[in-house]
């Protein structure tokens, strides 16, 4: 396994940059590439953000100065047309694409703000995935996919109740999701994207990746050995399992853990 894969498992959570570590997690599909450029560009980003907003002192107005640096000017945008390209959820495509899915973009959003000293975090949203800019008292949240422009109350409570995710009371306790949870959300849709076009290796190896990054997220540790028990690989799923039982605290999904365990086949 990669050792930048590795330091990303090791790290504390507040330690991640988040699109260093998305680009990272792109250049283990792209061994030959030089990440130089891709870095200079990141860089780039936020030197222009930091020129644009340089007299912004509100969470409205340097939600303003993303949306212009981000996608008026440097034309990042959401991919409508092949929503489904995995090149969207690959952060070196993205930034030769200017087209990414909600998670991807919102990564340069938040990453290019904090590069500059701003609070910005990203939110899950059932369904999609948006970017809360400024602090508790008065934030603002953008759209990168669409973007940039601003989702308003009304509109968030409106995706919620579409999801069957509650009420407009939960409007105002939307959380913020932690670094590696992003960076497993950016895995998960090219896992999901390859296994539904009948690539089981491919999103198995994306799993991999998972665990070795996020090892305290039992579900990728779940989807690991399901597929490697369609690999016919007993041992390596029985491992993945006993993993997941180690950080795994709900009593019915410990059960269900165990119990599949014992249903494994003598190696």
């Amino acid at each position: 396994m990669d050792d930048e894969l590795t330091n990303l498992g090791l790290i504390d959570e507040g330690d991640i940059v988040l699109d260093e570590a998305a680009l990272s997690l792109a250049l283990l599909d792209h061994p030959e590439t030089d990440p130089t450029p891709y870095q200079e560009l990141l860089e780039e980003i936020a030197v222009r953000l930091d020129a644009a907003g340089d007299d912004t002192t509100g969470a409205e107005e340097r939600a303003d100065a993303l949306a212009q640096v981000l996608s008026r000017e440097y034309g990042f945008t959401g991919d409508r047309e092949t929503y489904d390209d995995p090149a969207n959820a690959d952060l070196i495509e993205v930034l030769d694409r200017r087209r990414g899915l909600p998670v991807s973009l919102s990564i340069l959003y938040v990453a290019a703000a904090r590069r500059v000293g701003w609070r910005a975090e990203v939110l899950d949203i059932p369904g999609h995935v948006l970017v809360l800019i400024g602090s508790e008292a008065a934030p603002v949240i953008v759209d990168p996919f669409r973007g940039g422009i601003r989702v308003g109350r009304d509109e968030l409570a409106a995706l919620l109740t579409a999801s069957d995710a509650g009420s407009p009371a939960i409007v105002g306790r939307v959380a913020a999701m932690p670094n590696r949870a992003v960076l497993v959300r950016l895995l998960l849709n090219q896992a999901t994207r390859a296994e539904r076009t009948g690539k089981g290796r491919r999103a198995l190896e994306l799993y991999g990746r998972m665990t070795a990054m996020a090892p305290g997220y039992g579900h990728a540790w779940w989807e690991r050995a399901r597929l490697e028990l369609v690999d016919g690989d007993v041992p390596a799923a029985r491992c993945s399992l006993t993993a997941m039982l180690e950080i795994t605290r709900e009593p019915g999904l410990r059960l269900r853990v165990s119990n599949t365990l014992r249903s494994l086949p003598a190696s």
